[in-house]
């Protein structure tokens, strides 16, 4: 099959994904790393009302949905470069981690999520037990 490439709609499509459009703003800004027995993600949501922000994880899938308010009103926007709307990210937790013990807090423009280490996938000794007398073969 042959397809004909437009160089101009691909920029396009990249400036839409990284940047966002009115009618779907760009991705929040996320930073996620492992400390100790938890994992820590970080999502930037400044100028979010906390009461807007919803969290809810169905199976291994976490969903962060967020509002930043459009401005109403009859004064004319000079300059417009922070995207409001709903933003909106998933995340796919590992089976390693804890979902049921999820805490967030919001502070400073910043939810902070701590998502506990799963019991099961902790390091964990296992001790070798030994037979005492060996045990004969019988035929």
């Amino acid at each position: 099959m042959l397809m004909r490439t437009d160089p101009f709609r691909e920029l396009d499509r990249l400036t839409q994904q990284v940047l966002g459009t009115t009618a779907r703003p760009a991705l929040m800004a996320m930073d996620a790393w492992r400390s100790g027995e938890e994992f820590v993600v970080e999502f930037d949501l400044p100028g979010v009302d906390p009461s807007s922000i919803e969290l809810d994880v169905q199976r291994n899938v976490l969903s962060v949905r967020a509002q930043r308010p459009v401005h109403e009103g009859t004064a004319e926007m000079v300059a417009a470069e922070r995207p409001r709307g709903v933003f909106s990210r998933q995340l796919i937790l590992g089976d390693n981690l804890d979902t049921e013990r999820i805490t967030a807090n919001y502070q400073a423009g910043v939810l902070a999520l701590r998502v506990p280490v799963a019991e099961k996938a902790k390091p964990r000794r296992i001790a070798v037990e030994t037979a005492e007398q060996p045990q004969a073969i019988s035929t």
